[in-house]
């Protein structure tokens, strides 16, 4: 299953702000600054991620967005639904229908779902679970076990220091 770049950057945001500590605002342009990405581009994600419940926006000089809940209660999956929805990855055209294969099938051969269209869903609901089981919070962590320094940098990045 593949997601586009906006749930990665969305992820890297939420745990940018994790990591900057004390539960303060942190203003977009620092955010974005970051990771040299376009300001705009990342606001349209962050107002994403505040409509979804997952970040709070501050307003006025000292604002920001900072986060709505603990990482431990956001799953992965709600971060891929807030930026990308939740329509089905896999979309069945019922092209087992389609041209001479199709005209030379008798009508009884699609009375069943589409084997192709069954087995993708099942793909795309076990890819689902997989996300949902995991909560930003277990990422912090692996990315904690793996760069002990990167909560530091964060913070050191963003003027928290």
């Amino acid at each position: 299953m593949r997601t586009g770049k906006g749930v990665e950057w969305a992820m890297h945001t939420l745990l940018n702000l994790a990591w900057s500590g004390g539960g303060e605002p942190v203003a977009t342009a620092q955010l974005a600054a970051g990771h040299d990405l376009s300001v705009s581009y990342l606001n349209k994600l962050l107002q994403q991620l505040v409509k979804a419940g997952l970040l709070e926006s501050v307003p006025g000089a000292r604002g920001g967005f900072r986060l709505a809940r603990p990482l431990a209660s956001v799953s992965v999956l709600d971060v891929v639904l807030a930026i990308e929805g939740d329509a089905p990855l896999f979309r069945c055209t019922e092209i087992r229908q389609c041209g001479t294969i199709g005209e030379r099938c008798p009508d009884s051969s699609f009375s069943e779902p589409c084997a192709v269209k069954i087995a993708m869903g099942r793909a795309e609901a076990a890819w689902r679970q997989a996300l949902a089981e995991q909560s930003l919070a277990d990422v912090q962590a692996a990315a904690d076990a793996h760069a002990p320094t990167v909560a530091a940098r964060v913070r050191q990045a963003l003027g928290r220091d």
